[in-house]
């Protein structure tokens, strides 16, 4: 683990997995809500199997980067410093891995930061990838219809549920994981999500800007209820496809939910990274 400032001070920690011999390129995740970089350590390790190094670091309100007693606060312009964040290490990656290739991995919130990310930062990576990704701002126009209720509004399609956590993986053991970790399970704060809204309508809606030829990789399962069935991530596709970007996959997995990398077809979803990230960055 190292640490680096953000822009208000704040200490980012940091947590980076290495491949035994020179890496052939970096990752870089961005973690989800209610979550933390040290989850992704599994696979971390298979990625740094195939020669990639792997850096995530826990977003502002989450894992050690969370202020003693707030999690999921993110502070007066929270949610634009937690992008600029994702950037301030991208950086330090190019001066630790100078010439190397960075991919961005994003997963759910960690996606939608990426999706902001790469409207105005696309030249500080070679690739994007989009993982339990959604149009944001339907995603909230669906939360404005459950009642604001995030967590119920996501488990309702998995009545009668086993746990409040369902919606996240049909491999029970990881849902039990995730339920135990007591850095796990919250949302974000009023302000904070407020703020991610703004973004969501203001600008993820109409993405521009992007270069054309940044490949991006969206991977989602059918049974993600982020997307109501998959006309969420269908729209956001068509939204990039329409903003010009012309290196677009778009993978879909029947009957997975929301995090692909603790499904139980979570081997199927690496080799597949794996051999999207060995065309884009080879």
């Amino acid at each position: 683990m190292f640490t680096f400032t953000g822009e208000d001070g704040l200490t980012v920690h940091v947590h980076g997995w290495v491949p035994d011999g020179p890496p052939r390129a970096v990752v870089q995740i961005a973690h989800g809500m209610g979550e933390h970089a040290l989850r992704y350590a599994p696979l971390a390790r298979e990625l740094n199997a195939a020669g990639y190094a792997v850096y995530a670091n826990d977003h502002r309100g989450h894992g050690a980067t969370m202020r003693p007693g707030r999690p999921g606060a993110l502070d007066d312009d929270g949610w634009d410093l937690l992008v600029d964040d994702m950037a301030a290490l991208t950086r330090i990656l190019h001066e630790r891995h100078p010439g190397l290739p960075v991919v961005l991995l994003g997963h759910s919130l960690g996606s939608f930061a990426a999706q902001q990310y790469i409207l105005d930062r696309s030249g500080l990576v070679n690739a994007v990838a989009l993982s339990g990704t959604t149009a944001v701002d339907g995603l909230f126009a669906f939360l404005a219809e459950a009642g604001g209720d995030v967590m119920g509004a996501f488990n309702a399609a998995f009545q009668p549920a086993r746990t409040e956590a369902d919606w996240l993986s049909r491999d029970e053991a990881q849902v039990d994981l995730y339920i135990a970790d007591p850095l796990c399970g919250f949302t974000l704060d009023e302000p904070s999500m407020n703020g991610l809204a703004a973004a969501a309508v203001d600008r993820l809606a109409e993405p521009a800007g992007i270069p054309a030829d940044l490949p991006m990789y969206v991977l989602v399962g059918e049974h993600d209820p982020l997307n109501r069935g998959l006309e969420l991530s269908d729209l956001a596709v068509e939204r990039y496809r329409r903003a010009g970007l012309t290196d677009i996959t778009y993978r879909t997995y029947p009957d997975a939910r929301h995090e692909l990398f603790n499904e139980t077809n979570r081997a199927e979803v690496v080799t597949d990274l794996i051999a999207w990230l060995d065309r884009v960055t080879g």
